[in-house]
């Protein structure tokens, strides 16, 4: 079954437009845990403007209390990956952004950036940390990133999301079922993740074995319009739980 990790970003995004706790991303993320998420996923960028380092440690204790998985992804620069090394989250996903970017928008060259990856690889996964790294759908080399060391891929998908109810979405999602077929059969696990939400989730991940998706903008927003238990309710309807 696939997992849900829910990204709180934008919880850390409006607690930090007023300059104290509140809203408590702590508390928030413990509700979205009790409501039925799998996880919850923390995107720190360099200038904290959402999600701080400082958060991590507080998530990574909530999570362990519930039994759940902390996702921290970003770029990997030294501040980062120290930070995520005195974390131990179970997952590290590695994500190529600029960072004047206002979101993520684009995965890894991986034969580019071979190297420097391999070495990032390698850190993480010394300090018992599970390694994902973000790329397309249309990675040339997808299955070099398990020769790089990760353990699974996230497959952007805006341009899955982009085009969903349009007649090219099928044409786009099965090039995403080839990308997760040939990350699989390289040995990685493929989770997913970018503008996914209650409308188009279930259709993609009918792909096989979609370990993991990570939402965040689009959950947030439908909480607000639909409450947090109602939209809860409606993810894990769509991932095959049932939740009073």
């Amino acid at each position: 079954m696939t997992q849900l990790s829910v990204n709180i970003n934008k919880i850390a995004l409006i607690r930090n437009s007023r300059g104290r706790n509140y809203p408590d991303v702590a508390a928030f993320s413990e509700r979205f845990l009790q409501l039925g998420a799998h996880g919850i996923t923390l995107h720190p960028r360099p200038d904290q403007r959402h999600a701080r380092y400082s958060d991590a440690h507080e998530l990574k204790a909530l999570c362990d209390r519930h039994g759940a998985e902390l996702n921290i992804e970003g770029n990997p620069t030294r501040e980062f990956l120290d930070v995520v090394l005195a974390v131990k989250p179970a997952q590290c996903t590695l994500v190529p952004d600029d960072p004047n970017q206002v979101t993520s928008d684009h995965g890894w060259d991986l034969d580019k950036n071979a190297a420097f990856l391999r070495e990032v690889c390698v850190e993480l996964k010394a300090a018992g940390i599970r390694v994902s790294l973000f790329v397309d759908y249309d990675c040339p080399n997808i299955a070099l990133a398990k020769e790089l060391g990760a353990d699974r891929v996230e497959l952007y998908t805006e341009p899955y999301a982009e085009t969903y109810g349009t007649p090219q979405n099928d044409a786009i999602l099965a090039q995403f079922g080839q990308a997760a077929m040939a990350a699989q059969a390289a040995g990685l696990g493929v989770n997913a993740g970018h503008d996914l939400n209650l409308d188009n989730l279930a259709k993609f991940i009918a792909l096989p074995n979609i370990l993991e998706v990570s939402i965040g903008h689009a959950l947030i927003v439908e909480c607000l319009e639909q409450g947090m238990d109602a939209t809860m309710r409606g993810y894990m309807s769509i991932l095959g739980e049932n939740v009073t």
